[in-house]
């Protein structure tokens, strides 16, 4: 699949907002795991705020994406940034939890973690949720280019285990390279052609 053009549609408080647009391809993980980064990687664009401060996204932030397969990305905010205050975690918290319950068109989420990492144990409640909730969901593993080759085939298994997963379920990339785009949009393709 190839991505023609992207573009920043609204930021939403209320999460029901974002269910007037469908399909949609939604990318969650903790604060600082390259969220940003990656959705530009994937958009072509820096429309995505950079930022080495944890838990900039507090809103659900919504893009349109054309490609082959037409859907809308939404950038939920970040989990587990302890220096925020427990009211505005909370406040994250019931956001997000709200969105995947209100009815959206959800034809993917894209869970993200940094592979140089052992999952957390809310990544792991993230995993379980979703899977409670019958949510199709895709591991993307985060910053490879900070590890080799050995280094990287030896955390996917390790975080594969930690998480109950089939290797075929995590996807490794890099957004500073742009190593496993080719095959995250195949995925997208493919989950989306199911979806039509």
């Amino acid at each position: 699949m190839k991505i023609r053009s992207a573009k920043f549609v609204k930021s939403c408080v209320d999460p029901t907002a974002a269910g007037e647009y469908a399909p949609q391809i939604c990318v969650a993980g903790r604060s600082n795991c390259g969220k940003s980064t990656l959705l530009n990687m994937l958009m072509g664009a820096r429309l995505c705020k950079t930022s080495q401060t944890p838990g900039r996204t507090r809103l659900i932030n919504v893009f349109q994406v054309t490609a082959d397969a037409p859907f809308y990305l939404v950038d939920l905010p970040g989990y587990g940034y302890h220096k925020a205050q427990k009211s505005q975690a909370d406040e994250w918290s019931d956001r997000t939890d709200k969105y995947f319950k209100c009815g959206n068109d959800i034809a993917q989420v894209l869970c993200l973690m940094d592979i140089r990492r052992d999952p957390s144990e809310l990544d792991k409640v993230l995993i379980n949720y979703l899977r409670d909730l019958g949510l199709p969901f895709t591991v993307v593993l985060t910053k490879s280019d900070k590890l080799g080759k050995a280094q990287t085939g030896n955390a996917v298994l390790r975080i594969a285990a930690a998480l109950g997963l089939a290797r075929d379920n995590l996807i490794v990339t890099s957004g500073m390279n742009g190593s496993g785009k080719d095959a995250l949009l195949a995925r997208l393709e493919s989950v989306l052609t199911v979806a039509e």
